[in-house]
């Protein structure tokens, strides 16, 4: 039996090897080590994405974000480092790098402000207007229905009540 397309269209394929960037752009310094991972100060007023490569300024790649935390204004990240890499490697306040295409803008993670207030809208009745408003015509929902058939609830509309007020 055979199952076409399934387990790779919605995010179930594998990743695969993007390679190196055409430009990169600083992201953060090495604060210190923690645990065989490097944990970066942000330079950058982006936030990048997770699992994002990080680079070397020789767009060698070293590893991947892992988190983002601390404070918005001044956040910091973790870096998975790849397997041939060793966190003891890199100096203190050394620089990293980042593809400028897996940044997003601060303000995608800050609250909206809010809208400003105007003045109020009048809605004028009318055709369509309101659900109790005098229909059009072939008839609408409130009583008297215009010309034609009257709607379910008005005078002469069908339903179990036929007849009755």
């Amino acid at each position: 039996m055979s199952f076409r397309g399934r387990g790779r269209g919605r995010g179930g394929g594998r990743s695969y090897d993007e390679g190196p960037p055409e430009s990169v752009v600083k992201i953060g310094k090495l604060m210190n080590s923690c645990e065989g991972d490097l944990v970066l100060r942000a330079d950058n007023d982006m936030v990048p994405y997770f699992n994002a490569p990080i680079y070397l300024e020789n767009k060698q790649q070293i590893g991947k974000i892992d988190e983002i935390f601390g404070p918005i204004n001044e956040y910091m990240m973790s870096v998975k480092l790849m397997p041939n890499m060793t966190a003891d490697s890199f100096k203190r306040k050394q620089p990293f790098y980042i593809n400028p295409m897996k940044l997003l803008p601060m303000s995608r993670f800050l609250p909206k402000p809010p809208a400003p207030k105007g003045p109020k809208v009048k809605r004028l009745g009318g055709a369509g207007g309101s659900f109790r408003g005098r229909g059009g015509r072939g008839g609408g929902r409130g009583r008297g229905g215009g010309r034609g058939r009257g709607g379910g609830r008005g005078r002469g509309g069908g339903g179990f009540n036929r007849g009755r007020r």
